[in-house]
Order: structure tokens, then C-alpha cells, then sequence
């Protein structure tokens, strides 16, 4: 044979090898092929061309590598059982630009799908060679770097501890920095996947000097980089006093507020969540938002969205209205009852209805002025029906119960009260028996409704154990009136006789 015939045979062989790697690669882009190519044993096969001597071979297959881990847990776990990954991570210090980005990508890849596997990537080393990859010339290997410490570190703290403890902080926030928007995403998202664990962690991104930087990018017109510096700043914010003032000291007021007008929904989610982990810790970071028009441009927010998109916003409305009366008014004038009102009988989810449901008993737990802003929106039989059906979850039979409870233990608008004395159970008709008893004996003009709407007639067909607080109560009720009304409401008669000795009694109350 001649030289080039033997030649021949090597091309041969290379294009072949070229060929499977990227006819593999492409097929793995294809959920339909996965589990074919997973019971012809390509894990094995693509394990040997990592190492192959030509370079687009290697990367190829690293690629081809990762779309197969990324799929599922199972194939993940065959990366990490076949032995690939510390082929990978020595690859990952001495090749180019390119095969590193697919390597990382790998890592990345496999883990992604649980802290075990997670921890396999840090076990074989993998994280000093991602955080020098931090440092590369190429803005592409730098983000394929953090996205992979991101998916390490958002398992749990330790993962996040080994990820801090590498040196990943300082680099990733040099990273937010870079001109390039993609890179300045996945850095963003990182910093955030870190400081979700503790507040430990949290400190370790603020002292990195992250908080000026990300705030800076806050009105970046880029929406999904928006969702990653919102996201992080709040996961800064939501563990302590201190981390969230450092948050408000930042500047992120009023800006963060025209965030609730984006046209991006998770933008938008992710704002209101900012404002929630701040607002949540003391009245006086609420008085702050409240003084910004936080309140009222949250309320706007949750009247021009839906879903889970509100929730936070919900939420953020019920912890600024939990500090203190005060702050509850500020959430009344700016008309946050109604909307809270209707979030509780459009929405279709039990969390979001149960949210609201809080929200609205924090507002009306306070004083009566607070109650009767609340009752006025005919929002107490919407929260007993959503309390009494059987469908509802427990969480939200349990948030409408307190807030049922929260409310009637302070209201004194009885016309907004008295729907209530027809359908509640015992174990509210009690609150609702006992605020009649509170305000009758003082209002004679009530007394008189009371009569003339039923309400008195209903009472006398309650059935209360002798001696108990809703006896109690009602005596207390029967004692405001003429034996003779009483006497009239508990005999059966027919509807005429009725009316002729009601209106006869009425007539003759002071």
C-alpha cells in the first residue's frame, strides 16, 4: 500500500469519528432520541472521544455530553458513574476557549439535577477550575463558568459554601461589570442562587461590593437581566434588618417602582417580591415605601396583572399593614382593600386566594374605622363561603378563619355583619353574636334595624349551649329589648299576626 493509501485509512476514520460526534450531538437536541441513544450506549462511547487528539472532535462530544446529562438525572448519573468528569475538569484547565465553554456546559449539565449530583462536581474538583475560568479573556467561558457554580450553589448552603469558598464572589461580581448583557445574567443569577441559603452567605455577596453594582442595573432596558438583579437583591434583602437596608441605602427607591410597570411579567414579580422582603421586616422600611408610593403603585401592580404574578405584591400588602395601624391606613386610602377584595374572588388558585384573605385580616385587625373598611367591600361573606367550602384547601380554611376572625373581633358595622348571622357556623357566629352585644345596648337606632331586618328574630332561633359565651352574648342581645318583642320572636305565629305585634312593639322601642 502506498502512503497515501494508508494515509486514507486514518481520514477515514477521523471523518467517521467527526461525523458520530456531531450526528450524536444533534440528535440529542431531540427529547424522542434520548432514550434510544441511552440503550445503544453512547455515555461509553463519547467517553474516549473527549480525549481524542482533534480538538472539534473533543469538543463535539462534550457537547453531545451535555445535552444528554442535561435531559434527565439518570443520564447525569451516568456522567458521574462513568468516570467523565475528571476527564472533563482536567480538560477544562488546558484546552481552548471553545471545549471549555462545552465542558462547563457539561458540569453545568449534570448538575443541575440534585445536590448529589451537585456534590459529585465538587468532589472531583471541579470548582477552582470553574473560578479560574472566571478570570478567562473570553466572555463566553466566563458565563458558561458561572452559569454552572450557579447551578451548583442553588442546591443548599453547603453547596453555596464550597462555591464562596473557591473564590467565585469577587469574580462573579467583577463579571456584572463586563459590557456583555448575557454574561451579566448569568452573573446576576449566580450571585442570587448564593445568597438565598442563609444569611451568612448573603453578607458574603454584600461584602463583595454587589449591591451598588446591582442596583446601578435596575433600569437596564435588557427585561431578563432585570429579573436576575431583582431577583438577587432580594434574596440579599429577605434575611435581615441590616441586609435590607443596605438594599434601601443603595438607592433602589424610588427606581425599583417603575419595575411594577414593566411590560415583563417576572419583572414585574420579581419587583414586588424586592419590595415585599424589605417591607416585611420593620414599620419603619414600610413607612419608607409607603412614603416612596410603594403602596399605592403595588396596588396599581396587582390590578393590571394576574396569577402568581400577584402573589408577592398581595403579600407585601399584608406586612405593611401588619406593623401597625398607621401603616394599615396607608393601604386603605390608597384603595388596597378592593383590590384585595377582587384578587379574592377572581383568582382560581387557594395559595394566592389565601394570601389575599391574610392581607385582609392584617388591615382590619387593628381598630373598628379599620374593620369597617374592610366589611363595606361585602368582602366577610366572600371570605365565610371560601372558609365553609369543602373544596378549599386547609391553608386557605385556615387563613379565611383568621381573618374572619381578625375582622369581626373589631368590627362594629352591623349591616355588614348581619348576612353573617344567617349562614356562619358556630365557631364564627360567636364573633359575630358577640359584636351585636357590643354595640346594641348603645345604639338605639341599631336596636331598631336589628328588629325591623331580622336580625333579632335570628338570633332567638340560634341554638346556644346554656351557659356558654354565645348564650351569653345573646342575652346580652335579648336584654336590650321589651320582654314582649323577645316573647313575640320566639312564639310561632302566622305572618300576619307577626307583623301586626312587631310593628306594635316596634312602635313602642325608645
Amino acid at each position: 500500500m502506498s502512503q497515501r493509501q494508508v494515509l486514507q485509512v486514518f481520514e477515514q476514520y477521523q471523518k467517521a469519528r467527526t461525523q458520530f460526534v456531531q450526528t450524536v450531538a444533534e440528535l440529542a437536541t431531540r427529547p424522542q432520541n434520548i432514550e434510544t441513544l441511552q440503550n445503544a450506549g453512547v455515555m461509553s462511547l463519547l467517553r474516549p472521544l473527549l480525549l481524542d487528539v482533534v480538538p472539534t472532535i473533543q469538543q463535539t462530544a462534550a457537547l453531545a455530553l451535555g445535552r444528554l446529562a442535561n435531559y434527565n438525572d439518570d443520564l447525569a448519573e451516568a456522567v458521574v458513574k462513568g468516570d467523565i468528569l475528571p476527564q472533563l475538569v482536567y480538560s477544562l484547565a488546558e484546552q481552548n476557549r471553545f471545549y471549555k465553554k462545552a465542558a462547563a456546559f457539561v458540569l453545568r449539565a449534570v448538575g443541575k439535577h440534585s445536590p448529589q449530583l451537585a456534590q459529585a462536581i465538587v468532589d472531583c474538583g471541579a470548582l477552582d477550575t470553574l473560578v479560574i475560568c472566571l478570570e478567562d479573556f473570553d466572555p463566553g467561558v466566563k458565563e458558561a463558568a458561572a452559569w454552572a457554580l450557579g447551578y451548583i450553589a442553588r442546591h443548599n448552603a453547603e453547596l453555596s459554601q464550597a462555591v464562596v469558598d473557591a473564590g467565585a464572589v469577587p469574580l462573579l461580581v467583577l463579571c456584572i461589570q463586563e459590557p456583555e448583557i448575557a454574561l451579566k445574567r448569568i452573573a446576576a443569577s449566580a450571585l442570587s442562587d448564593i445568597s438565598k441559603h442563609s444569611p451568612e452567605l448573603a453578607q458574603t455577596v454584600v461584602d463583595a461590593g454587589a449591591i451598588a453594582h446591582l442596583a446601578q442595573m435596575i433600569l437596564n432596558p435588557d427585561a431578563k437581566l432585570k429579573r436576575q438583579v431583582l431577583s438577587a437583591l432580594s434574596q440579599i434583602a429577605k434575611h435581615s434588618v441590616d441586609l435590607a437596608e443596605m438594599g434601601v441605602e443603595a438607592e433602589i427607591f424610588p427606581v425599583v417602582l417603575t419595575c411594577l410597570k414593566d411590560s415583563d411579567e417576572y419583572v414585574k414579580k420579581n419587583a414586588a417580591t424586592l419590595i415585599r422582603e424589605i417591607a416585611k421586616h420593620t414599620p419603619e422600611l414600610s413607612q419608607l415605601i409607603v412614603n416612596a408610593g410603594g403602596v399605592a403603585a403595588v396596588i396599581d401592580c396587582i390590578g393590571n396583572c394576574k396569577g402568581n404574578v400577584r402573589l408577592p405584591g398581595i403579600m407585601m400588602l399584608g406586612y405593611v399593614a401588619a406593623h401597625s395601624e398607621n401603616l394599615a391606613m396607608a393601604v386603605i386610602i390608597s384603595k388596597g382593600v378592593p383590590q384585595l377584595s377582587i384578587c379574592l374572588s377572581e383568582e382560581r388558585e387557594d395559595h394566592i386566594k389565601a394570601a389575599a384573605a391574610w392581607a385582609l385580616g392584617q388591615i382590619g385587625r387593628h381598630t373598628p374605622e379599620h374593620a369597617r373598611a374592610v366589611a363595606v367591600t361585602n368582602v366577610l361573606p366572600l371570605l365565610l363561603s371560601l372558609y365553609m367550602e369543602t373544596e378549599s384547601s386547609e391553608d386557605l380554611q385556615v387563613k379565611t378563619k383568621k381573618a374572619l376572625k381578625n375582622i369581626l373581633q373589631k368590627c362594629t358595622y352591623l349591616p355588614a355583619l348581619e348576612p353573617l348571622l344567617h349562614d356562619a357556623p358556630p365557631n364564627i357566629l360567636k364573633h359575630v353574636v358577640g359584636q351585636f352585644s357590643k354595640v346594641l345596648p348603645h345604639d338605639s337606632k341599631a336596636r331598631r334595624l336589628f328588629v325591623t331586618t331580622g336580625g333579632l328574630k335570628k338570633v332567638q332561633e340560634i341554638k346556644a349551649e346554656p351557659g356558654s359565651l354565645l348564650q351569653e352574648y345573646i342575652n346580652t342581645i335579648n336584654n336590650c329589648y321589651p320582654e314582649e318583642i323577645v316573647r313575640i320572636l320566639c312564639k310561632r305565629r302566622t305572618e300576619a299576626e307577626f307583623c301586626r305585634c312587631l310593628l306594635k312593639a316596634v312602635l313602642n322601642l325608645g
